[in-house]
């Protein structure tokens, strides 16, 4: 296991930790127009996420590396919900149009009804 390899788990155990503090997590970069679509729908439901510009913290490379590890490509937005990573904005746009975003957001106690 070379330094790098563990250099990687690292950002991945922080990106997972930075995932599971708050109710709704989403790793975002300001270049991404489809990230603030994101943003806006999640809280559209009256949650408050907690955002990451990847452009802006410190260790934003090395997150968005993390990312991809994890299976995000494209590596934003990814979005957290509880704790699980539930993928970009297709999948959440998907969870919205089957009518589960809202049921996610309500279990991870982001929104009370």
């Amino acid at each position: 296991m070379s330094h790098h390899d563990n250099h990687s788990v690292k950002y991945m155990d922080e990106v997972k930790r930075l995932g599971a503090e708050d109710p709704v997590v989403i790793f975002t970069k300001s270049s991404c127009c489809i990230c603030h679509t994101i943003e806006t729908l999640i809280r559209g439901f009256g949650a408050n996420p907690t955002i990451y510009d990847l452009d802006q913290i410190q260790n934003g490379k090395e997150m968005e590396s993390a990312l991809k590890q994890l299976g995000r490509k494209p590596s934003v937005p990814s979005v957290f919900i509880g704790t699980e990573l539930v993928g970009g904005s297709n999948e959440v746009m998907s969870l919205n149009v089957r009518g589960k975003l809202k049921q996610m957001l309500i279990e991870a106690n982001a929104i009370w009804v």
